[in-house]
């Protein structure tokens, strides 16, 4: 009876240690569980709405915007006209600079060449000083009709577009 019940003791002995070991594997396998329960819960991110819904908070969305929207495009549009006519006067200045430029060097170039046939005596220097002088109030005097001419043609522009915008 003393045999039995060692070897019913050792068996009971065994299932312990069966049942440990099967405890720490168990613990090992869902130490992880909350982690992994958050990681595969899920989660609602979006709201299921009816179509109706979203097309009136579309159409009222629509409606803020568009006013300032328009307003906006019409002052970008304006901001480029002005720059648009800006670059047209400045290219119109450039070309009449370029213009007195080219006219002013060709007259330097003929008066030398004048002054340098004849030789220069009292009289002739003082008449050749006076020359200049007048050659150079008539250039001053032509710049200046040049640019009341272009400040007229700006001017014409402007009133044509401000016509056509109204």
């Amino acid at each position: 009876m003393a045999a039995s019940l060692s070897s019913s003791v050792a068996s009971l002995q065994s299932s312990l240690q069966l049942i440990d070991s099967s405890i720490s594997i168990l613990d090992s396998g869902v130490s992880d569980f909350p982690r992994m329960s958050k990681v595969l819960q899920t989660t609602r991110h979006f709201e299921l709405l009816p179509e109706p819904t979203i097309r009136e908070a579309q159409q009222s969305l629509l409606d803020e915007i568009t006013p300032s929207i328009a307003h906006l495009l019409s002052l970008a549009s304006n901001h480029v006209e002005k720059l648009s006519r800006r670059e047209q006067g400045l290219r119109a200045k450039c070309e009449l600079q370029e213009g007195r430029l080219n006219s002013n060097e060709s007259r330097q170039q003929s008066s030398t060449r004048t002054l340098q046939k004849r030789p220069a005596s009292d009289g002739s220097a003082a008449k050749a000083a006076e020359l200049r002088r007048l050659v150079q109030k008539k250039e001053r005097l032509k710049y200046a009709v040049e640019r009341l001419e272009l400040q007229s043609r700006q001017r014409e522009r402007q009133l044509r577009k401000s016509m056509a915008f109204h």
